[in-house]
This record gives C-alpha cells, structure tokens and sequence, in this order.
C-alpha cells in the first residue's frame, strides 16, 4: 500500500500514540479542577502551548487550543472581525483559499461585510502589489493561505504582510498555515500576521486538535461560550491527550528538519520529472522554492480524475482527486479555475508526501501511471 495523501491526513507519529495513551492512563483529570490531579493535567496543557509558541517563536499565551484547523479559522476570522465593528467591513482573501476561510467571510455578508477575492496567477501566486491596491481605508482584514492544499502555491508572506502594514497597521492579517505546518518555516511576527490556523493531523499529530496563534493585543470576541476556558475566548474542557499528543508532533518537528525536508523533495521531484514525461500529462506544482515540498498536482488530458483515482486504487495507491474537506461539496475546484485550469481541473489528480514516503513508492506510482494511461489510451482518444 502506497499512501500519497497525506495533505488530507498524515498517520499520527508513534510517540504522539505513545504520548496519547500515557495521557489517557495518568492525566485524565479535569484540567480545569483545582486539586493536584487536575493541575497535573493542566502541566500537560501548558507544555504543550510552551513547545507550539517555541516552534513559531512567539508567546504561549498566544497561543489557543481548538478542535483543529476549521475551528481555529472560523474564531480567528468571526471573532476579530466582530470584536472590531470599527475598523471598517471591507474583507480581502485570496482567490484559492480553503473553504474554511470562505464559508466564515461569506457568512459576513449578513452582517453587512463585503469580501473581495484577489486573483491568482497560473502558479497559484498572489500579487502582493495588487492584493495592496485593493485596500480601500474601511478594510478590516486580509486573509491568504500560505501554502495552498490543491498545487502547493507558497505565498510570499513576508512581502504581503510588510504592504498591508505600510498602508493601514490596523488591518489585521490572518494567515491559514495548515499545510505549512511542518513544511516550511512559519515565523508569523516576523511577518507581521496578526492570525494564525494549524491542524494536528497534518503534521502526524492527532485529529481533533489544532490552534490559534492570535498575536497579543488582538480583540477576539468569542464563539463557543460556557465555562470560560482559555481566558474566555473559546469555552469548553481542553482535550488533555490530544493538545498533549499535538505538542508532541511539534516537537518532533525539529528534530532533522533539514533532512526531512530534502527528503520529501527529493520524491516530489522524482514524480515531478516521471509525469512531465508523460504525453498529456500537465503539471500544477513546481520543483522550486514557490511550491511546498510534500504537494504534486497533475493534470492528464481526457481522463476524469474519478477514473484516475480508482486505477491507481486498485493498485493500492492512495493519492486525492480534491480537498478531503470539500468531498460534501462536489464540484469542480475553486482553486484549480482560479489558476485557468479550464476543463482540465476535472481531470486532476493530488499527490502529497510525508517523511513516511520513499522514493522507491515514488517509482511504482510512476510505474503504475505509466500503465494506466496505456489502459485508458482509448478513453484519451475519444
């Protein structure tokens, strides 16, 4: 079994289950409680938030737990959106983020926001020239995705946080890093991002736990109400062995980063350079520093990516026609007609690595396509 899907979920690391089930055994406490077993179940809370806020460089109380990547972007984009009313109800996003992020702005429009959609190249790049241009003096908020789920876009946060600070310092800046987590460097104060969302389970942790980076001094107005946990903004008893087994994973992050890096790219590459080989074949990702290092998108000419999946299926070779999260939504990507893919994003294909992938499944799935577009030569030609 080959499993190339690993931006829909990767397999929790064998200390973050290790990690889970001691906490399960000693620390199943109340975190909240006021006797020594509830603090000691709290220590594992707060360890936790200490190596999250080491890994991004910022404050642990920064730092808020969620249930995972949607929750975290749904507080982030309602909470400080709503707890501003002043600061205007212009909202800016970029033409390919993730439902996640769309859903919460559309749901804005009720209250009388209006979202505008800043287009994308065919690289899946945004202008940071033309996302400042759209700033008008009542803008609230800019959101973009730093590495996108579909191609692997990085988007050059760096330049766009400087720009929105340049024309209003105000303006907060929301940043959805739940494919980057892991990947690439995340330094969000050093790119003046005022927000930020990430997920466990892309990142070998555990699903059902994730975070909120929201920089101090930024108002939230919360949207889980109840006991008061986590200084009021986002009630509800903490998941002691999932936030535990999530600050496991992240310490894990740093061990060998640099090999673990070079080595999903080495496999990205290897795949890159067997389908551009491939007639028909069109690549959506690139082998260079714009594209994250673990995310192939591949197009290939008259064949629908549902029949492609399953070939590759029964050969026991896991890859994604689309976001995992979108499968309730069918339809073609918003991500893939942002970049003009046309008629071809009904014929695309995602493949995503880990650490945990080698080079030699990198060879069989190349082996494999090759096979199957031979089979499906007569479908092609239709």
């Amino acid at each position: 079994m080959i499993y190339f899907d690993n931006a829909a979920s990767t397999r929790p690391a064998p200390e973050v289950r290790n990690i889970i089930a001691q906490c399960m055994e000693k620390f199943y406490a109340n975190p909240s409680a006021k006797h020594r077993f509830g603090l000691e179940a709290h220590n594992r809370i707060r360890e936790a938030a200490r190596i999250i806020a080491a890994h991004l460089k910022v404050s642990e109380k920064e730092i808020i737990f969620t249930s995972g990547g949607t929750e975290a972007n749904n507080l982030a984009l309602l909470g400080s959106v709503l707890a501003n009313p002043r600061n205007g109800k212009h909202l800016l996003c970029s033409a390919i983020e993730h439902a996640a992020v769309y859903e919460p702005l559309s749901s804005l429009k009720e209250k009388g926001y209006e979202t505008e959609i800043i287009p994308v190249d065919r690289r899946g790049q945004i202008d940071p020239e033309a996302l400042a241009a759209s700033i008008r003096p009542d803008t609230a908020l800019v959101s973009v995705m730093h590495v996108n789920n579909e191609i692997g876009s990085i988007a050059p946060l760096s330049q766009i946080g400087k720009r929105i600070k340049e024309k209003n310092p105000n303006i907060l800046f929301h940043v959805d890093a739940v494919q980057s987590i892991g990947k690439l460097p995340v330094f969000p104060k050093r790119w003046e991002v005022d927000l930020l969302s990430a997920s466990a389970h892309k990142f070998h942790g555990p699903k059902g736990a994730g975070f909120l980076y929201c920089r101090e001094g930024v108002r939230l107005l919360t949207q889980i109400h109840g006991g008061g946990q986590q200084r009021k903004l986002r009630s509800g008893t903490l998941d002691v062995y999932d936030i535990a087994g999530m600050g496991e994973a992240v310490r894990l992050l740093g061990i060998d980063w640099d090999k673990r890096i070079a080595h999903m790219t080495s496999i990205k590459n290897n795949i890159l350079s067997r389908m551009e080989r491939m007639p028909g074949v069109i690549l959506n990702s690139y082998p260079d520093d714009q594209s994250a290092p673990h995310i192939v998108s591949i197009s290939v000419e008259g064949i629908p990516s549902e029949i492609l999946l399953h070939a590759l299926e029964e050969r026991e070779i896991y890859v994604a026609s689309g976001s995992a999260c979108s499968s309730s939504h069918p339809g073609i990507s918003g991500t893939l007609q942002a970049i003009g893919l046309g008629v071809l994003a009904q014929s695309t294909i995602r493949v995503s690595l880990s650490e945990d992938n080698t080079l030699e499944e990198a060879e069989c799935f190349g082996d494999a396509m090759e096979e199957i577009l031979r089979e499906l030569a007569p479908i092609r030609k239709r």
